[in-house]
């Protein structure tokens, strides 16, 4: 079998040869071992093998969490394929997109999925199969491509290639803020590189029992929690999706040692302890990452629980790139210094050269983690890169005099008014102290006299509701003039990805809309 080097999959089969007994996965009541989930990664190698995956072939990934997402994950890795990621909440356009540029050959889904994979399979020529899991008598009749699961890993065993540290292991495609979605491929030696900075930063160890409840689908839930999983030898709690109560609950047993979230996960289970008035007993770490996580969460979160949430920074193109210290500040708004064997710097956005501390500029990084292009982009990839080898990755910071970073923003969600550069995050977090406000994002639209004019859309909760008025007096006394939202619109809700982070293109066109057709709410 593999060796660990240069592999998540070699990690983890290193962890079968070292502990086969010891629980890998706990799901839904059932119990993995290392052992068995082996088994089931080396059927689907064998299968996938069988039906003539050829080494570079790309097989997507749609379906929910589950054992059968992570024993696919390891065999088609073990089988010399490349895994591509497909978010479950994807439809027509989105599947037509991914699956066709990829130029996918094989789809593993689930029945909830498999009848949208339909509406688009017509128009992928590359498309050669569609292996279907947890397929039992509520299924449709099968389609000519389709494999039954239980069949496709019934057979004899196949020979099992090990990865080389240089091939494509995954292709994860960006969230698609602007145009189409590009797809990033990283290697095996990204990822193991990645999860063994991570591991060593957080104290990760063997002992640890990660409750994990974030998609599958997701570098976060994938790249960080099950690859770190694996890289150490731990286990894992795994949940189909994420629901407060039950998690909350999970957490009040203390079986868990470590909970990753989305700062919208830590919303609910704020509101879950204010609701119930109980903090549960300390687990050993709190990570938040994918979204910025307002200082108001951060100290409600630390009030309530007793504990401060340490919040990273990653991207689908490179995964984890900055961290708050397991072991010291974890400090509110900011996303800490670069992992173990990572860099990092602060560029200026005309000029390109580093800047000094306590100015903002673009985030740039490099590293071994750092992904090797965009999957037939090689125009984005060029762009994507300077001539030393530094990540442009689009993001707003500063660094401060003690090393550690902030996020304002993406650099496309800049606001540029009346010549004045207005970083949204910022007021964001002022918004966000008013006890009315329930949620909060900052955007940009266009204005005749300003270029841009600063607009916030706004989810009042039910008592405390705030008036526009009151608004933008609160920020006009926190910050300069020009950064005081010109409009505040009141929403139901923010439009958010699956992974909670608001989609601020889409956010736009609705704004752009209502304040066509509407002048409620304008200043």
């Amino acid at each position: 079998m593999p060796s660990s080097a240069g592999s998540i999959v070699g990690a983890f089969f290193a962890q079968v040869e070292r502990t086969p007994d010891k629980l890998c996965l706990r799901f839904e009541g059932a119990e993995l071992s290392y052992e068995k989930l082996a088994d089931e990664a080396r059927g689907w190698a064998a299968g996938l093998r069988r039906w003539g995956l050829q080494p570079g072939d790309r097989v997507g990934l749609f379906l929910d969490n589950s054992p059968d997402f992570l024993s696919a994950y390891l065999g088609i890795h073990l089988a010399g394929g490349i895994v591509v990621l497909v978010n479950t909440q994807y439809r027509q356009v989105e599947l037509r997109h991914i699956l066709g540029d990829a130029e996918v050959r094989l789809v593993v889904t689930d029945a909830p999925r498999r009848a949208e994979l339909a509406r688009v399979e017509a128009e992928l020529p590359d498309l050669a199969g569609v292996v279907v899991v947890d397929c039992g008598g509520d299924r449709a009749a099968p389609g000519p491509r389709d494999h039954d699961s239980r069949l496709f890993l019934a057979g004899p065993p196949a020979d099992i290639r090990r990865p080389a540290p240089e091939e494509i292991a995954v292709i994860g495609y960006t969230s698609g803020t602007t145009g189409r979605s590009k797809g990033a491929m990283l290697s095996h030696g990204n990822l193991a590189a990645n999860s063994h900075a991570v591991t060593t930063a957080w104290d990760w160890t063997a002992d640890d029992h990660l409750l994990l409840a974030l998609p599958l689908f997701h570098a976060h839930g994938l790249f960080v929690g099950a690859n770190g999983t694996f890289t150490v030898g731990s286990s894992i709690d795994l949940r189909r999706r994420f629901e407060a109560t039950e998690i909350f609950q999970t957490l009040l047993g203390a079986t868990a040692t470590m909970f990753f979230g989305v700062p919208t996960m830590y919303g609910r289970l704020i509101a879950e302890a204010e609701r119930r008035g109980v903090r549960p007993p300390p687990i050993r770490l709190y990570v938040s990452g994918s979204a910025p996580l307002s200082v108001q969460a951060f100290k409600d979160f630390e009030r309530l629980f007793g504990q401060p949430i340490l919040e990273r920074y990653g991207m689908t193109e490179t995964s984890m790139n900055l961290t708050n210290p397991y072991d010291g500040e974890r400090r509110p708004g900011t996303v800490g210094a670069p992992f173990p064997g990572q860099e990092a710097r602060i560029v200026d956005l005309t000029t390109r050269e580093p800047i000094d501390d306590e100015r903002p500029g673009e985030i740039q990084v490099r590293g071994p983690h750092v992904f090797k292009g965009y999957w037939n982009r090689p125009d984005a990839t060029a762009e994507a890169f300077d001539s030393a080898g530094w990540f442009n990755t689009g993001d707003i910071g500063w660094r401060s005099r003690d090393g550690y970073y902030t996020i304002s923003g993406r650099a496309r969600e800049l606001i540029i008014s009346g010549g004045y550069n207005v970083y949204p995050r910022e007021v964001e977090e002022i918004l966000l102290t008013h006890p009315g406000i329930a949620d909060v994002a900052v955007v940009g639209l266009p204005d005749p006299d300003l270029g841009e004019q600063v607009v916030a859309a706004v989810v009042r909760r039910e008592s405390d509701a705030p008036s526009a008025a009151e608004l933008v007096a609160l920020c006009k006394d926190q910050l300069a003039s020009y950064k005081k939202p010109r409009e505040v619109f009141f929403v139901d809700q923010l439009p958010r990805n699956a992974l909670g982070k608001v989609q601020k293109h889409r956010l736009r066109e609705e704004l752009s809309l209502s304040r066509r057709s509407d002048d409620e709410g304008r200043l």
